[in-house]
């Protein structure tokens, strides 16, 4: 038996965050395309790693439980890293709100009853749930603590209230974000961490579609204007991730750290300043 990282998403974030701390573990990785778990997995096994591809829908409670369950045969989950989801290019609002929101949701409350003592887990969500104005703190609390089953009949999560699958996308990684708080809190009495990574820009095949998509312009204009004057790469996404899942992290839980090259902070008090709200 090994100890076991369970890694969501067959994408270049999770891949470099797995490559930095998965080593002498049992990486079991779910995307729901399997052909591109198995890309990832060929790619890590001829460089030393030990990682089983399987399928896996984030949208899915049955999904995500046998996703876990076949990790578990393997020995104790001591990692969870996920960096599952769909962009506001590749899909409607209620695939946003049902895939990044809800599913994540599940995720972390699934892996949470199943965190070994000693474990701990990122989960990557978004500077774009920063990029909206404030919600109240009863919806906050809302998005925190509501059971899962219920958060899509959130009145303000409803078609009606949402403009287009851009914001759809900013309340799923704010709900995201908000979840890991509470399940931080839950993951605690266990003697596991869970903390949350908020990216901006990152180079990957994803991003790569964002930019050429129908906000192409308004992300390029972003990374131009940051403090970095740049995208960041996965790797750099690793090094934060990577204090998160060691020892040299352990009084770090419930928290979100931004990784945007100061985009969100342009975005308020600097060059990227909004004429009307994003």
């Amino acid at each position: 038996m090994a100890d076991v990282m369970i890694l969501t998403g067959a994408g270049q974030i999770g891949m470099a965050i797995a490559r930095r701390v998965g080593f002498g573990m049992k990486i079991v990785i779910g995307d729901k395309s399997l052909a591109n778990a198995q890309v990832i997995a060929d790619t890590m096994n001829k460089a030393g790693f030990d990682v089983t591809p399987v399928v896996m829908d984030l949208a899915s409670r049955t999904s995500i439980k046998a996703l876990i369950a076949n990790a578990q045969t393997y020995g104790p989950i001591k990692l969870l890293v996920n960096a599952a989801g769909v962009s506001p290019s590749q899909a409607a609002v209620a695939q946003v709100l049902q895939v990044d929101l809800y599913g994540t949701a599940v995720l972390l409350e699934e892996v949470g009853q199943v965190m070994a003592q000693g474990g701990a887990g990122v989960t990557i969500s978004s500077q774009s749930g920063h990029r909206m104005p404030a919600l109240t703190p009863k919806q906050d609390a809302q998005l925190a603590l509501t059971p899962t089953e219920e958060l899509l009949n959130l009145d303000f999560l409803q078609p009606a209230n949402i403009r287009d699958s851009l914001h759809a996308y900013q309340l799923a990684k704010r709900c995201n974000e908000k979840r890991v708080m509470a399940e931080a809190v839950k993951w605690g009495k266990k003697g596991a961490r869970l903390n949350d990574i908020a990216p901006g820009i990152i180079v990957t095949p994803l991003a790569l579609d964002e930019f050429n998509g129908p906000r192409g312009d308004f992300y390029k204009d972003m990374f131009a204007k940051s403090p970095a004057g740049r995208p960041g790469t996965a790797d750099e996404v690793a090094n934060v991730a990577e204090l998160l899942l060691q020892p040299a992290g352990s009084f770090i839980t419930g928290s979100t750290f931004l990784i945007d090259g100061g985009a969100t902070a342009a975005y308020f008090y600097g060059d990227l300043q909004p004429e009307s709200p994003q």
